[in-house]
């Protein structure tokens, strides 16, 4: 063969093989696929065109091709299918007169290319690109809880992103304070990787790697992943996380709390704080007042100082030291000054005032405070107000003003800070008893326990005439209870029971009467009331029956006008008049008048009056 027709041969050769690579005999180009769309798990519907342009076809094949190769997995023949075994084998079935293939539980392994082909009158193919979607589960953001300095060279892990279970491998950004980040050499890189699981879904991890600064201590950062369903594009986004950040301390102060004025007794809280993270290792100090030299307080917490109660004599300046532990550097705080506002103990004079009846006395109270004092007396046993100022004036002292007087110092500008000193005031004179005479109600044979008060400067002390147990208490320096039990006996009921105050000056006696506790009649039965009730009324019915019947028979020699004169001679008709009253209810009265009707006079009682003439 020669040269030149190797080279047609060749050329014609390559020409075929041309036309070959473009799929179709001919000089046709082969179309594109038809694009369906479905999510995992649901029903793919594969529409085979063919039967829209030749009508029923009797001969139609479905084949998957995955990697170029074809596999058949279902036949239709005249109308009716049936799968071939394999993948496919339980999960295909005909729809719509057979022209609608019907895959169900599609999974990510069904992503690819299905077609039809029909075998008669011409041999004809259509192909149908299958497209699965998954949506991602809800990113999982994990923050680097170690921290990140900000003095760091390179790019340090911020925070991890893992979407879990999408189809395709979805798209990751992430954000910091809401604004998208994006590669940023030596500052920012994101770092992706996916798996895939059995199932065929995407599993992706996201790392976000950047250089930190202080004011990245509070920032926000979060992960968003975008992806794609049948119904469009969506995303989901993670929570948000903050990355510690640690950075040199700079400046160290002092804090007070509560903040305003403090007193004795409140708890009161110095804490130390610096702009570092981690914060430094703190000491507080506080200036001597004698020596000017600082001196170092206990603190129960880094940087915390408890005074708990407070006293006047923790006031003074104090100062914070903050020693970073990575440079070794220490920063002190500026001195501020602590004031706890007090009031002193009240000293009153005199302490233990003692006077006679109709004498004068004056008390006066003092104090020192930190601020400026108001002083005011109050009666002991009342609360009542007598004086306001530190000096109570009292004239012509009876009895009655024995007794204890308080002096109260507060400091208005700070509510609660206040001193109160009582006094007690002594009156001369002999024992004052509470009762003179008392009645107290007993039951026999049982023990009572008798009491008795005595006041009196000097102090009172108390018998009885009893042989018994008695106890005294004091209930003020100038007042005593003397408390005695005893058996009630016939005797103690007829002669009391008697108590007697005595002092230098004087005695003084109470008498308490015993009498009995009298039984009160126990009440009738409400049963025995109502059965009375009924006989009573019985009994006024009867009564009244029988009178009336009496009355009807002419029995009572009863008048209409309820009274009878009877006549005698002329000669005695003044001898001798007889008054009889009649002691008939008025009920019955009216039972006896006559069937006239007639009615009494007015004043007319009911009396009859008879006059004997004879």
């Amino acid at each position: 063969m020669g040269l030149p027709r190797l080279i047609c041969a060749f050329l014609l050769y390559a020409c075929c093989c041309c036309r070959r690579a473009a799929g179709v005999p001919g000089e046709a180009e082969q179309p594109a696929p038809e694009l369906v769309e479905v999510e995992v798990g649901s029903t793919a519907l594969l529409k085979c065109s063919l039967f829209q342009s030749q009508g029923n076809l009797s001969h139609v094949d479905w084949f998957s091709v995955h990697k170029e190769k074809r596999v058949l997995i279902f036949r239709v023949r005249q109308g009716q299918g049936q799968s071939e075994p394999g993948e496919y084998q339980h999960r295909l079935s005909l729809q719509d007169r057979g022209a609608t293939l019907a895959l169900t539980q599609v999974t990510p392994h069904d992503e690819r290319i299905f077609l039809c082909q029909g075998k008669r009158p011409r041999s004809q193919e259509h192909r149908i690109q299958l497209r699965v979607y998954k949506a991602p589960e809800e990113p999982n953001i994990q923050a680097n809880a170690l921290g990140i300095p900000v003095n760091s060279k390179e790019p340090s892990e911020v925070a991890t992103c893992v979407g879990r279970n999408g189809y395709p491998i979805p798209q990751v950004i992430w954000y910091k304070n809401g604004r998208p980040l994006k590669e940023e050499k030596n500052r920012v890189h994101i770092q992706s990787s996916q798996t895939v699981e059995s199932s065929g879904l995407y599993t992706l991890q996201s790392i976000l790697k950047a250089q930190l600064v202080k004011e990245d201590k509070d920032a926000q950062f979060y992960c968003e992943l975008n992806y794609r369903l049948p119904s469009g594009n969506h995303m989901k986004e993670s929570r948000e996380v903050t990355v510690p950040v640690f950075y040199p301390t700079e400046k160290v102060w002092l804090e007070v709390e509560p903040v305003g004025m403090l007193k004795e007794g409140d708890r009161v809280e110095i804490r130390c704080l610096a702009d570092g993270n981690p914060p430094p290792h703190f000491s507080i100090s506080k200036q001597n007042p004698s020596t000017r030299e600082a001196e170092e307080e206990t603190t129960v917490d880094n940087g915390v100082l408890v005074l708990e109660p407070a006293r006047k004599e923790h006031s003074g300046l104090y100062e914070c030291q903050g020693l970073d532990l990575d440079t070794m550097i220490s920063l002190p705080s500026e001195a501020q000054e602590l004031l706890v506002n007090y009031v002193s103990d009240i000293r009153v004079s005199p302490a233990d005032p003692e006077r006679q009846e109709g004498s004068s006395l004056t008390l006066t109270c003092e104090a020192e405070s930190s601020q400026a004092l108001e002083f005011q007396w109050l009666r002991e046993e009342t609360g009542q107000v007598l004086e306001r100022g530190s000096v109570l004036q009292l004239h012509n002292l009876k009895r009655e003003a024995g007794g204890g007087y308080r002096c109260v110092a507060s400091v208005p500008r700070i509510p609660g800070l206040n001193r109160t000193q009582l006094v007690n005031v002594a009156i001369f004179g002999p024992p004052w008893m509470a009762f003179k005479e008392r009645k107290v109600w007993v039951k026999e044979n049982t023990v009572l326990n008798l009491s008795c008060e005595a006041s009196g400067h000097p102090r009172p002390t108390i018998s009885w005439n009893v042989n018994s147990t008695a106890s005294e208490q004091d209930q003020d320096p100038q007042r005593v209870l003397s408390t005695l039990n005893v058996l009630v006996t016939p005797e103690l009921l007829k002669t009391g029971v008697e108590c007697t105050a005595s002092n230098d000056l004087g005695k003084n006696t109470s008498v308490l009467f015993l009498e009995l506790e009298r039984k009160l009649p126990e009440p009738e039965s409400q049963g025995v009331v109502i059965v009375a009730v009924i006989v009573c009324i019985l009994v006024l019915a009867v009564l009244g029956a029988v009178l009336y019947y009496l009355y009807k028979k002419g029995k009572l020699p009863c008048g209409r006008s309820g009274k009878q004169e009877i006549t005698l001679p002329p000669s005695r008709k003044s001898e001798l008049v007889v008054e009889v009253k009649s002691d008939k209810l008025p009920e019955e009265m009216g039972l006896l008048q006559g069937s006239s009707g007639d009615k009494r006079a007015p004043g007319d009682q009911g009396e009859k009056y008879i006059d004997l003439r004879h």
